[in-house]
């Protein structure tokens, strides 16, 4: 198939992929409700306790039974990984990058069967779960190529100017040990894989806690690790509730490192507890975004709708990436505005897995009813909805979590400009000029991404003085959403990431490694 599958390419796809889609969509269909099984020291193992998995779209759906780990399965999975770092930290590069070209070709060949279990436990359409699978896979093979590219970090530097002697000096990056990989709902696959295998790759073994709303996506990536033939205890794969499996591997001393994605407060209290111990341990966490985009008079406003609208209600604005602010130089908002009501009004909602449809449905119950919060506080304050504002409850969509695309303008200091709703609701006011959109844009604690629609002069501005990690300008493929690995780096400023420095990018992997420096003297 020609199609590079990337979340900017997926315009037009050709209809071999629709077909294959369908084809793996009705494969799995008829292997739902099975029962699944944590991955520890190497083996499958049944949990003492599970729960039954329901789709969004339709709650009649029963996806599967998923293993509620307990505190004694984290240690147990601790144990096994603290076990065979002492073996693995010692295998050849060449190995590890053996292993990890297996995976990313396992999931390629399961991509559509693992993205069809990603439309139907996420909620997200076929596009978008295509495109989550091959990240995931672009992940194994780009870190892979990455650390080979550098040596594995093993780096001659100058001797010592002695005489009589040779004094020879290195510097050598070494992996730490354990490393804990905490994974949202929203990327079950890709939030996940990309972190384990970074951490695989350079010498680390892991203990994975999945999402309990995506139990599936976790599992299935387990499965390709383990068919890859990594060594029992490298990787191991937990689920169950954060209360439990996530503070069990937290509290473990055993745990050397940690990657966790998900929200701020969360994030936050795990970095204070990650350097509170003995010594600190790294915690790479990449935290939320209020995301902002900023369209001037001379911005291509077709451009920009496009782009506001796939970064708005993409995965029915359940992205940390998601725009959630617009500001609008006063002289286009009018236009705009307009443009943008017409192509929400064409967005299609419903089953996410059917072709038609782009939106689906939002994770749970709890997240739809902080919708209908959201759209009660939108009319508060000075705010108005534009678009939107409702739950869809009609027809078969009563069986699930549907709610509206929603647009609405509220005066820049409404409190919802501040708070990230994790829901498909932009907000819009109006703005002078560039500079009172970048500095509003900015009063945000949260720096993960932003875009921008204008002309030179505000480009220059925007790109100078924004307080982001990700920039988008003039991007009619997403305003501030579509990072792919090692073409757009993918991490956040101030209160959006701990280490700014980015996944899918060159500078990522060391943050898994300690530096040693080695001088010998001979």
């Amino acid at each position: 198939m020609g199609l590079k599958v990337t979340y900017a390419t997926m315009f037009d796809p050709p209809e071999e992929l629709h077909e294959r889609f369908d084809a793996a969509l009705a494969r799995v269909r008829a292997g739902l409700g099975a029962a699944h099984a944590l991955h520890v020291d190497g083996r499958d193992l049944p949990a003492a306790e599970s729960y039954e998995k329901r789709a969004p779209a339709d709650a009649r759906v029963v996806l599967g039974r998923f293993p509620l780990g307990s505190p004694a399965d984290v240690a147990r999975a601790t144990a096994a990984a603290a076990r065979a770092f002492l073996s693995w930290r010692f295998t050849p590069l060449a190995e590890r990058l053996r292993l990890a070209r297996r995976t990313a070709a396992l999931i390629e060949e399961r991509l559509y069967e693992i993205a069809a279990a990603l439309a139907l436990e996420v909620g997200k359409n076929r596009m978008e779960a295509l495109g989550e699978a091959q990240e995931t896979a672009d992940f194994w093979s780009g870190y892979a190529a990455e650390i080979e590219r550098v040596g594995g970090y093993d780096q001659p530097l100058p001797d010592d100017p002695l005489a009589g002697s040779r004094s020879r000096n290195r510097s050598v990056l070494k992996p730490y040990g354990v490393w804990g990989v905490i994974t949202p709902f929203n990327f079950p696959l890709a939030l996940a894989g990309g972190p384990v295998a970074a951490a695989l790759v350079t010498g680390n073994t892991v203990v994975q806690k999945g999402a309990t709303d995506t139990p599936w996506a976790g599992r299935l990536l387990a499965d390709c690790i383990r068919d890859a033939g990594y060594p029992p205890g490298v990787f191991n794969y937990i689920g169950g509730r954060g209360s439990v499996v996530g503070e069990a591997l937290v509290a473990d001393p055993r745990l050397a490192g940690v990657t966790f994605t998900g929200s701020y407060e969360v994030g936050m209290g795990l970095l204070r507890r990650m350097t509170s111990g003995k010594w600190p341990r790294p915690c790479i966490a990449e935290m939320g975004g209020k995301n902002a985009c900023i369209v001037t008079a001379s911005g291509d406003l077709e451009r920009a709708v496009c782009g506001i609208v796939r970064s708005a209600f993409g995965l029915t604005g359940q992205k940390c990436s998601a725009l959630s602010r617009l500001y609008v130089e006063e002289a286009a908002a009018n236009a705009l505005v307009a443009k943008l009501a017409e192509a929400i009004r064409g967005i299609r909602t419903g089953d996410p897995c059917r072709r038609e449809n782009w939106m689906g449905p939002v994770i749970n119950e709890r997240a739809a009813d902080a919708y209908e919060d959201c759209c009660v506080r939108l009319a508060q304050s000075g705010g108005r909805i534009l678009e939107g504002g409702r739950r869809l409850d009609d027809g078969e969509r009563a069986h699930g979590h549907f709610v509206a695309p929603t647009l609405a303008e509220a005066p820049a200091d409404h409190p919802l400009f501040q708070e990230e709703m994790f829901q498909p609701i932009l907000m819009l006011a109006r703005v002078r000029d560039v500079q009172e959109g970048v500095a509003l844009a900015n009063r945000s604690a949260l720096g993960l991404s932003a875009g921008c629609y204008g002309g030179p002069d505000d480009v220059r501005y925007f790109l100078d003085h924004i307080e982001a990690g990700v920039t988008y300008v003039n991007r009619p493929q997403g305003a501030t959403t579509g990072a792919w690995p090692f073409y757009q780096p993918f991490g956040g400023w101030k209160g959006s990431g701990s280490t700014g420095k980015a996944i899918g990018s060159s500078h990522y992997l060391p943050l898994y490694l300690r530096e040693q420096s080695q001088t010998i003297v001979e």
